[in-house]
């Protein structure tokens, strides 16, 4: 389903979750930490306004302006109901970080989120992802490899403290990397929202004990289709029956060994042909996770051959996250999987240093004033 532009900050085409009409107790459990001040001494006074403004657009207080209006989605509140209150207030600044920066603009020291890349290699060759074109998974070309431990120690050790969201995937799949659970374990009880993408084919009962042990707050495994010849068609080299064998196996081990965790479940598939049906997917998945969803699809593989478009919003990625790939190589995003617009690389440039680079200043600057026609690949990206 292929759209004139891609809403990066509304990609969900269908969401079922089990948080359905808890939107305005969500707010009085915020308007009431708030006022008996948990967690507020750990912001900084500049979070702390942020904090306001969250909490004044919440409070349907918010001025009539054309300014955006945070609010909470379904599956914002579903992470908020997984928090204790004293973090409840940091969670909404950096929430606000996240979704309104990239409206309005605004840049501060550190992204709202930090993509990164424990492994750039994947088992599947899904029709709608990158990983289709052998010239980036040829491995005489060098896209192709795995993070070591230790270079994803140090980028999380910096993260910590500065950048609350996390994703650990990109343009592979997560659990093909050796040391992947290791680096979960490293990432306990260090940031507010660590998510994994997986498309679960490896997941076995050592990664499903890393996942439910380790700091993951969100595991979304990533399927599209609720029968084995749409899934086979879709996701090629995958096997439906697998992947559900492994999600039921993970379900087991959370509910017999990790009751009292929080942990959210996601299957989230790309809506990419009318073939796929949201009600049989919400059949199969329902019982075995907490969420369900189709997102939009983004026509990002062989990006680098598409026509130039005639859009010159300016892309609200570039204020929203940084990518760092498996060789510690920092990238504005991963429609750009081939890494032509990398602003540097992370093992000779603090993250801070990295977000707010000259080479990252000029392409912000080349989007706000209408030039990313003149960029490639941005010239034939949809994403806004």
């Amino acid at each position: 389903m292929l759209k004139e532009v891609y809403k990066k900050h509304n990609s969900f085409f269908s969401f079922k979750g089990k948080n359905v009409d808890i939107l305005q107790p969500t707010i009085s459990r915020i308007l009431i930490v708030k006022e008996k001040k948990l967690g507020l001494s750990f912001l900084s006074s500049d979070h702390q306004k942020l904090l306001d403004k969250a909490i004044k657009d919440l409070n349907n207080k918010a001025n009539k302006t054309k300014e955006p209006i945070f609010q909470l989605s379904e599956h914002v509140i579903a992470e908020i109901a997984s928090l204790p209150d004293k973090h409840l207030l940091k969670y909404i600044v950096h929430r606000y970080r996240y979704e309104i920066f990239p409206q309005t603009k605004k840049l501060d020291d550190y992204p709202p989120c930090l993509q990164i890349e424990p492994s750039s290699i994947c088992n599947f060759r899904c029709v709608f992802c990158f990983e289709t074109d052998a010239t980036f998974t040829n491995k005489k070309n060098g896209y192709m490899g795995r993070m070591s431990l230790n270079l994803f120690k140090k980028i999380i050790d910096q993260a910590q403290h500065n950048i609350e969201f996390i994703t650990l995937a990109s343009r592979g799949e997560p659990l093909a990397c050796k040391e992947i659970v290791q680096m979960l374990a490293y990432t306990k009880g260090k940031f507010l929202n660590l998510k994994i993408n997986t498309n679960a084919s490896m997941l076995d009962e050592e990664k499903c004990h890393a996942i439910l042990s380790g700091g993951v707050k969100t595991v979304v495994f990533s399927a599209d289709a609720a029968d084995e010849k749409l899934y086979s068609k879709l996701r090629v080299n995958g096997k439906l029956k697998e992947v559900l064998k492994n999600i039921e196996l993970f379900q087991k081990i959370r509910k017999n060994q990790y009751s009292d965790n929080s942990i959210i479940t996601r299957v989230s598939g790309v809506k990419f042909s009318e073939e796929q049906d949201f009600t049989s997917m919400k059949n199969l998945w329902n019982g075995l996770v907490d969420q369900v969803a189709f997102v939009e699809y983004n026509p990002w593989e062989n990006t680098y051959l598409k026509p130039t478009n005639d859009i010159e919003t300016a892309c609200s990625d570039l204020w929203r996250r940084m990518f760092v790939w498996w060789d510690g190589k920092v990238n504005p995003c991963d429609v750009d999987y081939k890494s032509t617009l990398s602003v540097g690389n992370y093992q000779k440039k603090t993250l801070k240093q990295l977000w707010q680079s000259d080479s990252y200043k000029d392409l912000r600057k080349k989007h706000l004033t209408k030039k990313r026609g003149s960029i490639k690949p941005c010239s034939s990206c949809i994403v806004i």
